[in-house]
């Protein structure tokens, strides 16, 4: 999930804590520097795809966590980086996860940081006669990770905007209104763009000097959708003069322009670009000092609560004891819970990533037991028949290292269905269940793909890569832990047969997976070499 970028040290890390703060390294699947100043996200983001190696003697194999002190009162805006302690295991984690985790005074700021949401708020209303102000203020406020405490102010603003024409805007302001309505599910036209067209239906040529322009343009680009050649027109035109401008510009723009050609602006995991913008967003001429104040407290607040988030899924993982039995299994609950983090990081979601971290880490066990372990393939039809039967006696036929899998599993699934029920009043058991007996059967088939030595067709892999990728699986255990939405209609729309939405991220997230990690899957040699010809 981690394994070509430098993320999960961004996620993990408090940027404004004591000088006296420990800040913890401890090993992860991927290469993770310990500069904590990368940002990038992999587009090969799959359950499957975290790395089997799990030699943490790696030095490079690290995330950072910092630690505050208890004692420290110094505010956050002017603390600096800490020192880091290397932390080289759960186990060690585990023992510093301990240690309190809330800065003396964020428990102190309630009152400083309730007034500084509401300076914010009346700001963000005050700017909605000034289109461009409004966009730019908003901007800043998602890129700074604070969307989340004003998503009613943003959807008026946005609904305002999206209902007038701007015939004098500029391109900076046409990329960014179009980037912002349409991330944000409002309803835009390319078409914007048409009036920055010379008679040959190619951009101007006046337009290679603005970069803020080009910028924004490149930006919004990305944002298109099938048939909307414009758009792709505008990504070739704004990508090609911002790589030819980036030696002659200053380092302040020239460090924006390159990230962005890195990696897309929306494409960033809203808690790595809200880490990354703090900083840089405080070196910027005429900032908000509120709004910069407001950003690192929330920051830290948050943080403090998915620390105390992973605290409880460590210790869950260890008394599980699933890695001291099953030695080849991968033990990787920090990537887990990562991803979650990445998908769901507001503080409503809380219950939401610490179940879903424990489902992805019980799956990419039971990947290695048919992958990695090479189970042989009566234990393997004896532990697809158990989770077909989903009962405890079916799974006294089941050799000992299958026993606590299928135990883990059944009692984890169980124990969500149970919050669900008692939350919701929802009954979810079959539907978990259904997506589970998807899954294992998925892993079941590519096994009996390889020991019969036959090699599927593209389109018969990839269908069955569409179940075994997780996504799927993933997903309908969130819909129904967020518990919005849930009727019948939409739980049928859901289940039977998979929506195509689905299907077809699907499909790339399992081409991507298996681009990713094919030097550790030597039991899909064959498959592979098919993957390559058409990949």
């Amino acid at each position: 999930m981690a394994s070509s970028t430098n993320i999960a040290n961004l996620v993990l890390s408090k940027p404004w804590s004591s000088s006296s703060s420990k800040a913890l390294y401890f090993p992860l699947g991927g290469r993770v520097s310990s500069a904590c100043s990368s940002w990038q996200i992999s587009k090969r983001s799959s359950f499957r795809g975290i790395s089997r190696n799990n030699n943490s003697n790696n030095s490079s194999n690290t995330i950072c966590m910092c630690m505050p002190s208890p004692s420290q009162t110094t505010s956050s805006s002017t603390l600096p980086m800490a020192a880091p302690l290397i932390i080289r295991d759960n186990e060690s984690l585990l023992k510093y996860l301990h240690q309190p985790l809330v800065l003396p005074h964020e428990v102190d700021d309630g009152t400083m940081r309730k007034e500084l949401l509401e300076i914010t708020r009346r700001e963000l209303m005050r700017s909605i006669s000034k289109p461009l102000e409004a966009l730019q203020m908003m901007d800043t406020i998602q890129r700074l990770g604070l969307a989340y405490h004003f998503e009613e102010e943003i959807n008026i603003i946005l609904s305002e905007v999206s209902s007038k024409v701007y015939d004098d805007e500029d391109l900076m302001t046409a990329g960014l209104r179009f980037r912002l309505l349409r991330h944000n599910g409002h309803q835009i036209t390319p078409d914007i763009f048409c009036k920055f067209l010379n008679e040959n239906g190619k951009f101007e040529d006046s337009l290679k000097g603005d970069i803020m322009g080009l910028l924004s343009l490149y930006e919004a680009s990305y944002l298109g959708a099938n048939g909307e050649d414009i758009l792709f027109e505008a990504m070739e035109f704004s990508e090609a003069q911002l790589r030819s401008s980036l030696p002659s510009l200053e380092a302040q723009l020239a460090t924006k322009v390159s990230q962005a050609l890195e990696l897309p602006r929306h494409r960033r995991m809203v808690r790595l670009e809200a880490r990354r913008f703090i900083e840089e967003y405080s070196k910027e001429n005429g900032h908000n000092p509120d709004l910069l104040e407001l950003a690192k407290l929330d920051y830290n607040k948050v943080q403090s609560l998915h620390q105390m988030e992973l605290s409880e899924i460590t210790r869950w993982w260890k008394e599980l004891g699933l890695v001291e039995k099953l030695t080849f299994a991968r033990d990787r609950p920090l990537e887990c819970f990562l991803w979650t983090v990445g998908l769901l990081p507001e503080p409503k979601y809380s219950a939401c990533r610490i179940e879903l971290a424990k489902t992805i880490a019980i799956l990419l066990v039971i990947d290695d037991i048919f992958d990695t372990h090479d189970g042989p393939m009566d234990e393997l039809v004896l532990f697809t028949n158990a989770i077909r039967k989903w009962d405890l006696e079916a799974m006294e036929e089941l050799p000992e290292y299958m026993k606590i899998c299928y135990m883990a599993l059944y009692n984890t699934t169980n124990e969500i269905c149970y919050k669900i029920l008692k939350e919701n009043g929802w009954s979810v058991l079959p539907y978990l269940k259904s997506t589970w007996i998807d899954m294992i059967e998925g892993f079941m088939l590519e096994a009996r793909w390889f020991n019969d030595g036959e090699t599927p067709n593209l389109e018969e892999y990839v269908e069955n890569g569409v179940t075994t990728a997780g996504a799927y699986m993933a997903l309908v255990h969130l819909f129904f832990l967020i518990g919005q939405g849930v009727t019948q209609e939409s739980v049928k729309l859901l289940m039977d047969p998979y929506p195509k939405l689905f299907s077809c991220s699907g499909r790339i997230l399992r081409l991507w997976d298996d681009l990713g990690t094919a030097k550790v899957k030597k039991k899909k040699q064959l498959i592979l070499q098919k993957q390559q010809r058409y990949a």
